[in-house]
C-alpha cells in the first residue's frame, strides 16, 4: 500500500490507483508490523493495484512476502471496473500467526513503517 516501499522491493515506481478487494479482511500479524489478508465473507480490503510486473518483478515480491503467503489471482475493483491482481494471501497453515484485531494502515504509517523498513527479513532475502 505504500508507493516508497513497493519501490524499494521491486526496484522501480511502478504506476498505481487505489483498489479494493472483497471478502477478504487484513489482520495484524502478531509481532509484526506487517498485515495478512485472508478471506471472510462480507469483508472488505482497501489497497492498491500496481500496473506494468513484469515477471521480474513477481519474483522479487515473491521472495520479499516469504513462505507465510500464496500469489494468488483475485478480481479486485478498481473503478467501479473488476480487474484480476496478484495479490499475496496468508497461508491457511501460518493463520495461527495472526492476531485478532484488524490492521489499521494509520497506525502503521504512524508507528509501524519505520520499524518495519529497518528490520523487515524480506528485504534481506532481495539482497
Amino acid at each position: 500500500m505504500c508507493d516508497d516501499i513497493m519501490a524499494a522491493v521491486t526496484g522501480q515506481a511502478l504506476a498505481s490507483e487505489s483498489a479494493s478487494l472483497n471478502d477478504f479482511a487484513r489482520y495484524a500479524v502478531r509481532n509484526e508490523a506487517y498485515p495478512a489478508i485472508v478471506p471472510e465473507a462480507s469483508a472488505k480490503v482497501q489497497g492498491r493495484v500496481y500496473y506494468d510486473v513484469n515477471e521480474l518483478v513477481l519474483a522479487r515480491l515473491d521472495l520479499f512476502e516469504g513462505d507465510w503467503y500464496s500469489r494468488v489471482a483475485l478480481k479486485v475493483e478498481v473503478q467501479g471496473t473488476l480487474v484480476e491482481a496478484q495479490t499475496y494471501v496468508f497461508r491457511d497453515e501460518c493463520r495461527q500467526q495472526l492476531a485478532d484485531w484488524l490492521w489499521d494502515f494509520e497506525f502503521f504509517l504512524q508507528h509501524g513503517k519505520h520499524i518495519f523498513t529497518a528490520e523487515y527479513l524480506g528485504y534481506q532475502r532481495l539482497g
